[in-house]
This record gives C-alpha cells, sequence and structure tokens, in this order.
C-alpha cells in the first residue's frame, strides 16, 4: 500500500503513531498559504515551525525516510499526488482543519489517527451520549476512563521511502509548479530562526518544578511552569511522553494531579470546541458582545493601559512570544471587563504573538475570562489587576523584569491603584480607567443582556 504521511501537529519520530503505518510512504509537510498569508514576514512562530519541520525531515533521514516539503493549498499540493492509495494525518478538531481534512478526503481516503490529545472526541461523554458541556464533570469522567491505553507507546514498523525530490521546496499554485531551497525566506518569512526545542531538557525542567507545580504555577516570577506548551502544540513531544513520565514520577509519591489536571483542561477545551463549533467566533452563552473601542484596544495592545502586571503581560508577549498563565487571566480580564473590549479582538490578538497558540485553548479561555464561555460561572467574576499582582507578584519582580521604567518605585507603589492615578511616573502612563469603576460599568453592561 502507498500511503501519504502528512505531518501536521505532530513533528517527531519518537511515540509516532504516522510511522506505525508498514508499505511504501511519502512524508510531507505543508507551509499552507490558506494560513500564511494573513501572517507578518516577520512571524516567529513560522520560524519555530520551521527549525521543527526541519529537524523533523534530519530525523527521520536517520530511519531511512525523509520529509517532502511543499508551500501552497493542502488542496492544490493533493492535486499534484497521484498513484496512493490514502493519505495518513492525525487529527485536527479545529474548524479550519476540519474543513480542510474534509476537501482532502474527497481527492483521497483519508486515515486519521489518534495523536494530539488525551481522548478522543467521542470518548468522555455523558450517559445519554451528548457532550460535557461543563470541566468538573469531563474531568470526573475522564479520570474513571484514563488507563493504561492512553499511555501506550507506538513503535515504528517497516517502511520503504517513495522516491522524490526531497532536497527542495515544492511550490504549489494554479499553473504553477516551483521548486525553491529549503529555507525561511523561500516561504516569504524572514524572522530569526530559533535554536530546535529540546525535548530532554523540558522534561529534566518538568522534574525540577511538579514537585512545587501546584503553587509556583501562579507566581509569573519564578520559574514555576512546565514550559510544555509550544512542543505540545507542535507535537514535538507526544502527550502520552508527558502522561508515562507522569505515571513515573508519581510511582516516586511525587503530587502530579495538579498538573495532570491541566492537561485535561487542554483536552477539554478541544473537546469543547469539537462539539460546538460556533464558539470559535461567537459566545456560548450571553448576547453581549463588548464595546468597540479602538483608542483602549491601542493601549492595551502597546502595554500603555498603565497597569503594571497587564503591561507586563502584554510587554513579555510582544518580546518573547509567551505570556505567563496567570497573567494571561488578568490580562484577559482586564480587556474583557475593565476595558469592555470584544474578547474576539483580545483572541486575535494573542493568536497573532503566541508562540504557543492553540485556538482551542485560547478561545475558551477568552470566553472564561469574558464570562460568556462553558464555563457555569457567571458573568459577573471580574479580576481586580493590582490585587492579584500583590498577591502573585507580591514583590513585583515580574512587573520590573518587564516594565524596567518601574524599577525605581516600591511594590506596594506598583500594587496601589490610587497611587498610580495621582502620580506622574516618568515614561509610564496614568491608569486609562478606573478598576471599580470600570467593574460596576462591566456588571451593568451584561445585566442588560441576562436579566
Amino acid at each position: 500500500m502507498r500511503r501519504i504521511l502528512w505531518f501536521r501537529r505532530d513533528l517527531r519520530v519518537e511515540d509516532a503513531p504516522l510511522l506505525t503505518l508498514e508499505g511504501e510512504v511519502l512524508p510531507i509537510f505543508i507551509f499552507d498559504t490558506n494560513i500564511l498569508h494573513a501572517l507578518s514576514p516577520d512571524d516567529r512562530r513560522v520560524a519555530q515551525i520551521f527549525v521543527q519541520v526541519m529537524a523533523l525531515k534530519t530525523a527521520l533521514r536517520l530511519r531511512g525516510l525523509d520529509l517532502k516539503i511543499y508551500y501552497g493549498t493542502p488542496k492544490a499540493v493533493f492535486k499534484t499526488l497521484q498513484g496512493f492509495d490514502a493519505v495518513a494525518a492525525s487529527g485536527d478538531y479545529e474548524g479550519y482543519a476540519r474543513a480542510r481534512d474534509v476537501e482532502i478526503s474527497h481527492l483521497l481516503p483519508f486515515e486519521y489517527l489518534h495523536d494530539t490529545y488525551i481522548f478522543t472526541p467521542q470518548e468522555a461523554q455523558k450517559p445519554d451520549g451528548s457532550p460535557y458541556a461543563v470541566f468538573t464533570p469531563f474531568y470526573n469522567k475522564a479520570k474513571t476512563l484514563f488507563g493504561a491505553h492512553h499511555l501506550r507507546f507506538y513503535t515504528p514498523k517497516k517502511q520503504t521511502l517513495v522516491p522524490c525530490d526531497y532536497e527542495t521546496l515544492s511550490v504549489v499554485g494554479e499553473g504553477i509548479l516551483e521548486r525553491r531551497p529549503l529555507r525561511l525566506d523561500s516561504i516569504g518569512f524572514r524572522a530569526p530562526l530559533p535554536e530546535a526545542i529540546d525535548v530532554a531538557a523540558l522534561f529534566a525542567h518538568l522534574e525540577a518544578i511538579l514537585p512545587h507545580y501546584e503553587n509556583a504555577r501562579d507566581m509569573p516570577a519564578q520559574n514555576g511552569t512546565s514550559h510544555l506548551s509550544v512542543a505540545l502544540r507542535l507535537g514535538v513531544v507526544s502527550i502520552r511522553a508527558v502522561l508515562r513520565f507522569l505515571a513515573t514520577q508519581k510511582k516516586r509519591d511525587v503530587k502530579t494531579e495538579p498538573f495532570f489536571r491541566q492537561l485535561i483542561f487542554r483536552d477539554f477545551y478541544a473537546y469543547a470546541l469539537y462539539h460546538t463549533p460556533r464558539i470559535e467566533e461567537a459566545n456560548y452563552k450571553y448576547r453581549f458582545n463588548g464595546v468597540e473601542n479602538a483608542s483602549f484596544f491601542e493601549s492595551f495592545c502597546t502595554a500603555q493601559t498603565g497597569v503594571p502586571l497587564v503591561d507586563a503581560g502584554v510587554r513579555e508577549l510582544l518580546a518573547t512570544g509567551m505570556m505567563h498563565n496567570r497573567v494571561r487571566m488578568v490580562c484577559a480580564s482586564f480587556f474583557t471587563k475593565d476595558l469592555l473590549l470584544p474578547w474576539q479582538w483580545g483572541e486575535a490578538f494573542f493568536a497573532k504573538h503566541l508562540l504557543d497558540y492553540d485556538k482551542a485553548s485560547n478561545v475558551l479561555s477568552w470566553q472564561w475570562s469574558a464570562g460568556t464561555g462553558v464555563d457555569p460561572q457567571p458573568y459577573f467574576r471580574i479580576f481586580n489587576p493590582y490585587a492579584q499582582a500583590k498577591k502573585f507578584d507580591l514583590l513585583a519582580r515580574y512587573i520590573k523584569t518587564h516594565l524596567p521604567e518601574l524599577t525605581h518605585l516600591e511594590p506596594k507603589q506598583l500594587h496601589d491603584e490610587d497611587y498610580l492615578h495621582t502620580h506622574d511616573i516618568a515614561g509610564y502612563p496614568k491608569p486609562i480607567v478606573e478598576h471599580k469603576v470600570a467593574a460596576k460599568s462591566a456588571l451593568e453592561a451584561f445585566k442588560k443582556y441576562v436579566l
């Protein structure tokens, strides 16, 4: 049997379902112009993906295989591929991905492999077969279903490589078939190339932080998060490898449940988006869609809100492509409640800059903060960004790291809204809203659509 192995969110050779399919194979990766044409040429995410694709190519060569790399729409690419019996790929459950795969299935039989998440979208259902809409019942169900088969290791089988030009990038379009050098600039991007992800270093870090994860993960000045989000997003490490690691740590009496719960959250967000695709763009509940305010949006996106923890988070994002998870929640709450901006605007801003951008996690997290999502907590949950800063960044080390213009101030001044409103700080603006007033306005705005 001759198969196309379509790598997407599984850029690895270890524990790879695609490599268990015996026969003649053509491994491919497509730089999808449907996605890339909307991005800036200096988008650091494309540079990270390019590096990982090239690392995958090298790893496949060490196994006697290779990777054919294309640039074009998937439909155009597959129209050029003749003489194959099927295409195999790991399931991708976002709206665009599902529509894309249906389109390709009309050209070639499609074999879906489960890989990206712990559970399939149909695995954890209510007794009546309907999907859960709330995390806690989903989590409880997931724990009852979780077993050794979710830790399975995929051992590669014998595969023969289909002859092909693997040395160049194939550019495919309407009436176009062009070969270019395998370089980032060949697909129109010019961001600096990062180092490939070091999987061994990630697991060493996870082992070090896991005993303290439950509390340290909320402290942005500490190195207490897993750093796994980009690797999981790109499939550089399999979710099963992480689960096997947790199982080993649990046998050593390390407390693993808090981190396992976060992995289940990741599954739940993908599950919710799969079963309710309309929430990619629309509220799950409530009709209030925010208030469009270009000035507020500009202040947020340029880290000029005058709220130190919020601005520090945006500075971190713009500088590194990452933002600490606790700070993401504070920023999203401030954006949707204090500024009353549409959550879709914030989701798009994060989508533009996050290296670990995942549609399901990003959309559901923004709706959680906006109070419009699947979470049962009503609309009136509003974070106080100053109280959050005092609780999780008491010494303002995170704030001062990303806002060096504030290093001369005392932490208590940075956590004091009244101080920030009444004092001029060189090079830093006063807060653009007063939190208590803004929170009251948010509650009143929501009530018009709820009560």
